[in-house]
């Protein structure tokens, strides 16, 4: 058995990788709805920031899979925003698309909408976020993803915007192994 090095990473979107051809990014968007009842509400009586954080979970983990073509875990959420309160009996439109591929992992935003059970107004959107997932085989290991094909101008911008963030999320990863190093080094045991 040989070891291989991996594909390096496409620079352009829609640049084939190893075996794969690019996906483009209307293939795996997707867009789930839950009516929000009393059993999803806080103390406050508006409902639960979790209850959001799971669809939002459920929504991107479904991009994940599709674009993959199997299964994918979430690696991490980035930038939760909760912009305004969500009530019993509003209709939540989760919305999510792949924003970025790297070899292994994908950058899903999704944007979260609620129309208010008792007004005729357009959907306003109440929160939004970022999540990195990384594709899996049956062993749990991580396995090479199609890159995205951004389609329109917004998905050009919000690829360009997922690579500043993914700079961003290892120059936090490695500063603070670094911190965590040099306090071993100094004798802290914390």
């Amino acid at each position: 058995m040989t070891d291989q090095a991996p594909a390096p990473e496409p620079e352009i979107p829609g640049q084939t990788t190893g075996d794969f051809h690019g996906k483009p990014t209307s293939a795996s968007r997707t867009a789930l709805s839950h009516i929000m009842t009393h059993n999803d509400t806080n103390l406050l009586g508006t409902v639960h920031g979790g209850v959001i954080m799971k669809l939002v979970d459920d929504a991107a983990g479904a991009v994940a899979g599709r674009h993959s073509g199997g299964p994918a875990v979430t690696a991490s959420m980035d930038e939760m925003a909760f912009l305004e309160p969500v009530r019993v009996g509003d209709l939540v439109h989760v919305k999510a698309q792949v924003n970025w591929t790297g070899r292994t992992s994908m950058e899903v935003g999704v944007r979260v909408l609620a129309e208010r059970w008792n007004e005729s107004t357009p959907p306003t959107q109440v929160g939004s976020a970022y999540l990195v997932f990384t594709a899996v085989d049956a062993d749990g290991k991580p396995r090479p993803v199609p890159p995205v094909i951004p389609e329109t101008e917004r998905d050009k911008r919000r690829y360009q915007e997922a690579q500043i963030r993914r700079t961003h999320r290892l120059a936090r990863r490695r500063a603070i192994m670094e911190l965590r190093e040099q306090r071993v080094a100094e004798g802290h045991r914390d």
